[in-house]
């Protein structure tokens, strides 16, 4: 069984091939995907990544990877928000 407490310690890479599928590892949590938006947390900060036909083809959260397919438009860091920021957040991108 693999230690937790390694868990926040992995390396954080994207790969990203043609703007068509991005594979991603360091990923603590996906906060919320759907077709047009999938945000992660990740080891160095939120990363959000807009685009159309987003599809999350494999996620492995023990691991902390993520594979993403679709047409890829941007990818946007933000710095890490406390837990209390993630809710306020969380529900405010809900009634927009």
């Amino acid at each position: 069984m693999e230690d937790l407490n390694n868990t926040r310690n992995r390396q954080h890479r994207v790969n990203l091939i043609s703007r068509q599928s991005c594979a991603i590892s360091g990923v603590s949590d996906v906060l919320s995907f759907d077709v047009g938006e999938v945000l992660l947390e990740t080891e160095q900060g939120m990363l959000m990544i807009k685009g159309a036909d987003l599809h999350v083809s494999r996620l492995t959260l023990e691991k902390g990877e993520v594979d993403i397919d679709g047409k890829i438009d941007s990818l946007t860091y933000s710095e890490q928000m406390s837990a209390v920021g993630k809710a306020e957040s969380l529900l405010s991108r809900l009634f927009k």
